[in-house]
């Protein structure tokens, strides 16, 4: 499969939305030519774009240059990344710290493409990079979509939880905006599921996400919760809230509970 020119190797980090966005008016002012062509403008979001990605291993290739010029102006910048809405059921905590939380989830719809990539990093970065266009340009809206947080990826394991197989899910909430009619992919790898109303255990951690930091942290929260065979043993979720390349990025694991 086409990798959409993003190449990973070892356990490294991949470009995001939030690197995007994170370019500030002052780094895009830079130029002496303030009033220059949309084109050159995207070109030069490009090659900074390319720059920072050398450091997370990734190679950014020339159709971002689109949804990026896209993500970075829409809104004259300003972007609020919306939650997944959610009620909370109840949160156990030790020692003033999280060890999970139990939340009910509402139906809604999710932009989902499933990747069978060598390793988990390589399918992650695939499968956001087709994401991250369905967002910011190729839908039949035409236009940007709204950033959601978390972007999430769903794993399978072995039965002894000790490996991960090689499909891996990226799905994108949609706004609440789109929820009624939510625009339709212009790529046929996208699917618009509508994920029915859940009950999710989840559990916060931070640092990396690949192979071993997912098995050990699936293998944390199934001791944490005094009933785990109440949950789904064959498929987990991981959930990304910030950067993937910051230091001590968010993210939670999360259980879905058996219908």
């Amino acid at each position: 499969m086409d990798r959409g020119g993003c190449q990973l190797s070892g356990g490294g980090g991949m470009i995001t939305l939030e690197d995007l966005e994170s370019v500030s008016e002052e780094q895009l002012s830079d130029s002496p030519e303030e009033e220059q062509e949309e084109q050159e403008q995207q070109g030069r979001l490009l090659q900074y774009w390319r720059d920072v990605a050398r450091g997370h291993q990734v190679e950014v290739p020339t159709d971002m240059a689109e949804p990026i010029h896209q993500i970075t102006t829409n809104n004259e910048g300003v972007h609020t990344r919306e939650q997944v809405p959610y009620t909370l059921i109840t949160r156990k905590e030790k020692c003033g710290e999280v060890v999970f939380e139990k939340r009910h989830y509402e139906k809604a719809h999710w932009a989902c493409i499933t990747v069978h990539e060598d390793t988990y990093e390589q399918s992650i970065c695939y499968g956001f990079m087709k994401i991250m266009r369905y967002i910011c340009q190729q839908n039949s809206a035409g236009s940007y979509l709204g950033m959601t947080i978390p972007i999430v990826t769903v794993v399978r394991t072995d039965e002894m939880h000790t490996t991960l197989s090689r499909a891996v899910t990226v799905a994108y909430y949609l706004p609440p905006r789109h929820q009624s009619e939510p625009p339709r992919p212009h790529d046929p790898e996208i699917a618009i599921e509508q994920w029915p109303a859940a009950i999710i255990y989840t559990r916060p951690f931070t640092g990396t996400t690949n192979e071993l930091t997912i098995i050990h942290e699936i293998s944390s929260l199934a001791e944490a919760l005094e009933r785990p065979a109440v949950c789904v043993s064959d498929s987990f979720i991981v959930a990304g809230y910030t950067n993937p390349a910051a230091a001590h990025r968010q993210n939670k694991i999360w259980f879905l509970e058996r219908p």
